[in-house]
């Protein structure tokens, strides 16, 4: 009984985007709670500096492999085939072959690519880490190894995740990342102590195995798990590969330019590569929840309705994603930037890692979520790209702001050793003038820039594709929530500097019950305001939650004026 319980609760389905994108949100939240756990742990036991550094470094090489490889057969691209397939054949079956002719090319090419890169990774970690010394070098080549299994599970899961999807059962497809952090972290914790930083890379391992094992239960309960075959179809492979190249070569630029700072990071004071991975992490929290959470929730709408060439619901459903991710990301820009330095003493702030270190990640995190509400709509524009079949021009946008990003942060970097006027003026509006390394800020704010330019050129593109005239009715949404965030962020810098005086700011404690406060206090404040102003989508999540836990309904449609 208790086992039919737990698939039937992984089974349930969610059909609503604002449902869906709820549900994808709150166990995001929950993965990268877990996720700023593993960080906490990471700084606590670790501490940002020398190993931590080759092991986030060993993260690039698997990441790249993962991404130049997977990506070919990603969620985005075999979506729309496995729903052509199902409404021309009117069954499943069909969709069955497809996906057996994708996991047996999978599985043998991701084989043969890690065995050779494996082989072959003396000579590569030279350009990953050109500022490690001998001992980190060869630290490197051996975690690099050990984490090349992780590409493997984590492709094949995803792969499976096509599936869930597709079935909507959204429940399973966001469990996964939970239990990928719940290895790592359990390498953290029991590993680390007894293998070193080879222990951290079992952990990595250990959690790429329950992200596969989570969907391919259900995926295999389902009558959906595929088999491999010899007899491959190439010409159905050749059709999926032409169509995700571009696709696979913009993820590839992506990986490819942070590979790149993460390069330049080793050549920086020591813990730079940690520090700046913390920093990403953290801003990543929020692009998770929101942007990835609409994105991923409207995929196979807008799939479904581009199908059936059903513009209006096509656009409809960019529109009230974009909506929610603008309303959701701009107070949030607010308050991590006034609450940065409690925020990351908070969750980082223990063990190894020192005030210094929680002023120079918190200045980074401040320069990363410029580009937060960015970030976000990229995610949702290129979503809508790929529901059209159409990967180039996501492709040429990625292209050019990864090449951006990269340029501009060897020049920031020129910049800032040579102008020292210039970083000092950054030093002091960050509060970070006293401390070493902050060079290093060079990073995220060429990521930020990078991140704004490559929406500014997709924008255009969408508009000109897709829009043509129409308007997707943004204009009010940017009014209302930046009234909402600019109220958030005043009253939370305001009840800051009060409860300064209130609060043992020596203590952890202190700290937390300082930074919860004000930022309480800030978002019942920017709530009010957006109630009082009768904002739309404030009282869409409204209804969403009265809907979700309140009433007895499957289906959240949206509202009338949302699809003109």
């Amino acid at each position: 009984k208790m086992v039919n319980r737990i698939f039937k609760f992984l089974n349930k389905e969610f059909k609503g985007v604002n449902e869906a994108a709820l549900l994808l949100g709150g166990f995001t939240l929950l993965s990268q709670v877990l996720g700023l756990l593993r960080d906490r742990s990471l700084a606590h036991f670790v501490g940002a500096g020398p190993v931590l550094d080759v092991y986030y470094a060993a993260f690039r090489i698997p990441d790249f492999l993962y991404i130049s490889i997977a990506s070919l057969a990603s969620i985005t691209v075999l979506m729309p085939f496995l729903m052509d397939r199902i409404n021309k054949d009117g069954s499943m079956q069909k969709a069955k072959e497809f996906l057996n002719n994708i996991f047996s090319t999978y599985a043998i090419f991701m084989a043969l690519a890690s065995l050779i890169i494996a082989i072959l990774m003396p000579k590569i970690v030279g350009y990953i880490a050109p500022g490690f010394n001998h001992e980190q070098t060869v630290s490197l080549v051996m975690m690099s190894r050990i984490m090349l299994l992780s590409p493997i599970f984590i492709g094949l899961s995803n792969l499976l995740g096509t599936v869930t999807q597709l079935l909507k059962k959204f429940l399973v497809f966001s469990l996964s990342p939970v239990f990928y952090n719940v290895g790592i972290i359990f390498g953290i914790i029991f590993l680390f102590p007894q293998f070193g930083v080879y222990g951290l890379g079992f952990g990595v391992i250990i959690g790429a195995i329950l992200h596969f094992l989570i969907q391919a239960i259900v995926v295999y309960k389902n009558g959906f798990f595929p088999r491999f075959i010899f007899n491959i179809d190439w010409r159905e492979i050749g059709r999926v590969v032409k169509l995700s190249a571009p696709r696979t070569l913009t993820l590839s630029c992506n990986s490819l330019a942070f590979l790149v700072l993460i390069s330049i990071a080793s050549t920086l004071k020591s813990g730079s590569i940690s520090l700046f991975t913390f920093a990403y992490n953290l801003q990543s929290v929020p692009v998770g929840i929101i942007g990835t959470s609409y994105s991923v929730a409207a995929f196979p709408m807008l799939v479904k309705s581009f199908s059936q060439k059903n513009m209006k619901e096509f656009i409809g459903q960019i529109s009230i994603a974009a909506r929610q991710i603008i309303f959701w990301s701009l107070p949030i820009i607010s308050l991590l930037v006034v609450l940065r330095a409690q925020i990351v003493r908070v969750i980082l702030g223990t063990g190894q890692f020192s005030w210094q270190d929680t002023r120079l990640t918190a200045a980074s995190v401040a320069l990363f979520v410029i580009s937060l509400v960015t970030q976000g709509l990229v995610l949702l524009l290129v979503r809508g790209y790929y529901a059209a079949g159409n990967t180039k021009k996501p492709f040429l946008t990625n292209v050019s702001s990864s090449i951006l990003v990269i340029v501009l942060a060897k020049l920031f970097i020129y910049i800032f050793n040579h102008n020292p006027e210039i970083i000092s003026q950054l030093e002091t509006l960050l509060r970070v003038k006293d401390v070493p390394g902050t060079v290093m800020l060079a990073l995220p704010l060429a990521y930020a820039i990078g991140s704004i330019v490559n929406f500014i050129f997709i924008w255009i593109l969408f508009k000109r594709d897709f829009l043509k005239d129409q308007k997707i009715g943004i204009a009010r949404t940017v009014k209302d929530s930046l009234l909402g965030a600019l109220t958030m962020g005043s009253i939370s810098y305001i009840f800051l500097n009060i409860l300064d005086n209130i609060f043992d700011l020596t203590t952890g404690w202190g700290i937390f019950m300082q930074g919860f406060f004000a930022g309480i206090i800030g978002i019942a404040s920017g709530f009010l305001v957006l109630y009082l102003i009768k904002n739309r989508e404030f009282f869409s999540v409204l209804r969403a939650l009265k809907n979700k836990f309140w009433r007895k309904k499957d289906v959240l449609a949206p509202e009338q004026e949302d699809l003109q």
